[in-house]
């Protein structure tokens, strides 16, 4: 192990909490009295994302108390780039730009909220349908929120839907997107997940591949390859296709799974790290894990940073 391997991990021993999975799909509060417009006093300055990453977090994990605005104003006080929400189960359009036009700090994409529910997948073509609808509507909430993605899960195989019923419907479903997507400009994006569905970034590159648009890419979640196979090993095969990054960690043994705290899993961060700046990756890494309060959210930062640094 190199010196600055041991570097990263005993600085993120220091610093790290117990780290669970954060809930994508949460509903964001509604608008409340400002209770956090200040900085908590003797607050450290915050440091700026190491070379040109934009690091953010899912609105799920902020867990401080107060509004829309509010949890974009703490954001911004530590560091953050930028957040993302879920949509279209996300604040209305009016909220998120005034929480924008307060603190400065942007929405970079949506997650869509009902891609788990109603999958692109199942077999009933009404669900289908719901399922596609869902995705418009997160393509136009991401446009308005200002972002320029909508992270997707494209379908699960079950007991009711084999792997090639997967592809073939949750193909055919994107496609009757991608006229909105090309229309707004914003960006399809394949989260690899437990889904039992393009379980190796050969699978995830055809996948994109045969829906032939620009604005269809991978949203690469670091922690989730683990599970498979080491995540460097991806970033070469999936390359100019990975447009934005989920970043977690995983350990396999001795099983604290996606509780193990950022750089003490089993993800060779300087590794991944090799492997984004080999194919010409600078861009949004967003945190999905276990969130909470203002300590919480400043100690992911931290970790984040080193990561980016390394």
């Amino acid at each position: 192990m190199s010196s600055r391997r041991q570097f990263l991990l005993q600085s993120a021993v220091m610093s790290a909490g117990v780290m669970g999975l954060s809930t994508c799909v949460t509903k964001a509060d509604p608008p409340m009295p400002s209770t956090s417009a200040k900085p908590a006093e003797n607050a450290k300055p915050a440091e700026p994302t190491p070379n040109g990453f934009k690091k953010a977090v899912k609105i799920g994990m902020v867990g401080v108390p107060g509004s829309l605005e509010d949890k974009f104003r703490i954001l911004k006080e530590l560091g953050y780039d930028g957040v993302e929400l879920n949509a279209p189960d996300g604040p209305p359009v009016d909220v998120v730009k005034a929480a924008i036009d307060a603190t400065g700090l942007p929405v970079h994409g949506v997650v869509d909220s009902k891609h788990w529910n109603l999958t692109l997948s199942d077999p009933d073509p009404e669900v289908r349908a719901q399922g596609l609808a869902a995705l418009m509507s997160a393509l136009q909430a991401s446009k308005d929120y200002g972002g320029s993605s909508v992270l997707l899960v494209p379908g699960v195989v079950k007991g009711d839907v084999t792997y090639e019923q997967c592809w073939q419907r949750s193909i055919a479903e994107i496609r009757k997107a991608l006229p909105l997507a090309e229309k707004l400009q914003i960006q399809i994006l394949m989260e690899n997940v437990w889904n039992n569905f393009l379980t190796d970034p050969k699978e995830t590159a055809r996948f994109i591949d045969e829906l032939d648009s620009e604005l269809v890419g991978a949203y690469f979640d670091v922690g989730n390859t683990v599970r498979y196979s080491p995540p460097h090993e991806w970033i070469p095969i999936l390359g100019k296709r990975i447009k934005k990054l989920d970043i977690k960690d995983f350990a396999q043994k001795p099983g604290p799974g996606f509780g193990a705290p950022l750089l003490e899993g089993d993800v060779d961060w300087p590794k991944v790290m090799d492997e984004l700046e080999k194919i010409g990756y600078v861009g949004w890494g967003t945190a999905e894990i276990k969130g909470g309060d203002r300590e919480r959210l400043t100690v992911i930062a931290d970790q984040m940073n080193k990561i980016f640094a390394s």
